[in-house]
């Protein structure tokens, strides 16, 4: 189901009424349909996935449903410290278990908003997400074009499961693509089984194990991510948030207690998101329920904007 953006989202403190160096988010975003974009928007294009069904299916705990809106409530006071135009295009909800519905809901949202020139930025929703993501992608740029996705996560999500889950999209993916890539940057040997390395390997997936980001200041990570960035006509980019050290952000729907840095995570979001064929970027797993003190929804709002500031520096 398709809803528009309640505004009681969007509100906060006001340093000024008519100053826009001093606008923060909420005085500065547009509430729109998605179907009101009209030509070339130039924007970026919030969307809300209020969905948990895949990691239901996965067996995770449960309320990253809830993530959207509590993201935006965060990001709303944030200084809006971007050069670009900012439109939330409301939410997309999954019922009755219809995962594979919700997707292509989202799919066809973001074809939506790529088609009006506005960068996706999806608020997921469990790790599942990506999928609809990958789907609205694919379905802009056509069959042929080659699709790199990049995820910053603890797990393949690569799961042999028989129903599509939060654990399984990479798999589904590259199975049914040959022009996609996938490069996942921050796994963990054990979060991981044997079972699912061989299936990474088996399916061409490149990744970086958490221990070896950082490596030569982060040298060696940078070089993979520009190699798979020339591989690929274009990119997207996920964050799952259990990739993140579990103090750091608890309100995940599995806690990593080995997971990364919270600064390397944002050095690595910004770094990717500069690349000029990056496409859009989406957050997944943020789970309101088991936060403490609001610090990972918070961290949420803060890699956002980071995002949106550094989306495409690289673009000639």
């Amino acid at each position: 189901m398709y809803a528009l953006s309640d505004k009681k989202y969007w509100s906060g403190r006001i340093d000024s009424e008519d100053n826009p160096d001093s606008f923060r988010f909420h005085q500065a975003i547009t509430i729109t349909d998605v179907k009101n974009l009209t030509g070339n928007e130039s924007a970026f294009g919030i969307v809300g996935f209020e969905c948990e069904e895949g990691v239901r299916r996965n067996k995770g705990r449960l309320g990253a449903a809830l993530a959207p809106n509590k993201i935006r409530q965060f990001l709303s006071s944030l200084p809006y410290n971007i050069d670009k135009k900012v439109v939330d295009t409301g939410n997309i909800s999954c019922e009755n278990g219809e995962l594979e519905k919700a997707q292509e809901q989202l799919g066809s949202h973001l074809n939506e908003l790529y088609s009006h020139s506005c960068t996706p930025i999806i608020l997921g929703g469990g790790h599942e997400t990506l999928y609809g993501h990958y789907l609205g992608a694919r379905q802009y740029i056509g069959p042929d074009a080659k699709l790199g996705i990049i995820n910053i996560d603890a797990h393949f999500d690569m799961r042999d499961d028989p129903i599509p889950s939060s654990g399984t999209m990479f798999r589904q993916i590259l199975e049914q693509d040959s022009n996609a890539g996938y490069l996942c940057i921050g796994i963990q040997e054990f979060g991981n089984t044997k079972s699912l390395f061989n299936t990474a390997d088996r399916l061409g997936c490149r990744y970086i194990y958490e221990e070896d980001v950082t490596a030569n200041n982060f040298q060696e990570t940078f070089g993979a991510i520009d190699q798979f960035s020339k591989d690929h006509d274009y990119i997207i980019l996920t964050l799952c948030t259990d990739s993140i050290i579990a103090y750091a952000a608890p309100g995940v729907s599995a806690p990593s207690p080995f997971g990364l840095d919270p600064k390397t995570v944002k050095t690595l979001l910004k770094y990717t998101a500069a690349k000029e064929n990056m496409l859009s970027f989406d957050i997944s797993e943020v789970n309101p329920t088991y936060d403490q003190d609001d610090r990972t929804v918070r961290l949420a709002a803060y890699y956002l904007a980071e995002v949106m500031n550094q989306f495409n520096k690289n673009k000639a």
